[in-house]
């Protein structure tokens, strides 16, 4: 198993941006593409890229332009070859996009962004209950058989995202297994990578899925409650279940991002960057929109 912790309208005219980047140079006509109060927020958590110490050639394209285009991929699903001309070369997108996600840059941009927006729907930074729930997605030809399984249940050859999210739905860690791999396996470490990334959650809804000894482990190891939510007695069909429907909201959100609608990663590390690039979204929106009501 592989989990990865989440724990304007126009170019800038400036020769360089407030936080040190070079200017964009292309219009914005794209819907994924950020507007300059999304940018603004996202800016001073992305490195400059300029030569430090160590050396290095300075930096050629916009940042702006290089994250628009990997929102771009996540939100149309397009393939990295198939980047509009208007973005920078899609290796070097491609390129910014791995490195990111292995320095910890998408990570930090993420949490950041999470943060704020807890902040100003009136919450504290670090939250105390949780909800925890999967999803299967099917694979391409590109993910390979060794982190690939069958969710006999779900009749799903792929991969499966374990996610925990506190009670407004935003994303807390996200694990990526084999669709095999049962959900009260995988909580294991989901809920230990909770733990240690927010020692204050002390409670987490589950479903009937998450039976067994994973509740009394949970308590005595690492001291944090664990409640089923059941389904209501004689219920046919879909029904909005208290709790749960917060996290499978944002399932939902998520797969609004056409590029995590399926896996096409060979590594489950990528899929969960693309996870937490579908919530950057939808907070760097969520947030801009706040910014002008308060304007």
């Amino acid at each position: 198993m592989t989990f990865y912790l989440v724990t304007g309208t126009g170019a800038s005219t400036d020769p360089v941006d407030p936080a040190g980047h070079l200017p964009s140079r292309r219009r914005r006509r794209y819907p994924s593409d950020m507007t300059d109060a999304e940018w603004a927020l996202v800016a001073p958590l992305i490195p400059t890229g300029r030569p430090g110490y160590r050396g290095g050639r300075p930096a050629r394209h916009s940042r702006r332009d290089i994250i628009d285009a990997i929102r771009y991929v996540t939100h149309n699903g397009g393939v990295w070859r198939a980047l509009p001309a208007d973005f920078p070369p899609w290796k070097t997108v491609h390129d910014y996009h791995l490195r990111w996600a292995a320095d910890g840059t998408v990570n930090r941009v993420h949490n950041t962004l999470r943060d704020q927006t807890r902040s100003v729907a009136g919450r504290a930074a670090t939250p105390t209950a949780a909800i925890a729930d999967s999803q299967s997605v099917k694979a391409a030809e590109t993910v390979a058989r060794t982190s690939r399984g069958y969710d006999a249940g779900k009749n799903v050859n792929g991969r499966k995202r374990h996610i925990a999210v506190d009670t407004t739905g935003l994303l807390l860690v996200v694990l990526v297994t084999a669709a095999s791999v049962q959900d009260r396996h995988a909580a294991r470490t989901l809920l230990h990578a909770l733990r240690m990334a927010f020692p204050t959650v002390a409670k987490v809804w589950v479903d009937g899925g998450y039976s067994g000894r994973l509740i009394e482990w949970a308590t005595t190891t690492l001291r944090i409650g664990v409640e089923t939510v059941t389904k209501l007695a004689g219920q046919v069909g879909f029904q909005v279940l208290p709790r749960r429907w917060v996290v499978e909201r944002t399932l939902a959100w998520i797969t609004r991002s056409r590029r995590t609608v399926r896996d096409y990663e060979r590594r489950p590390a990528q899929h969960a960057a693309f996870v937490q690039w579908s919530m950057i979204i939808i907070m760097t929106r969520r947030l801009a929109r706040h910014a002008a009501l308060q304007n």
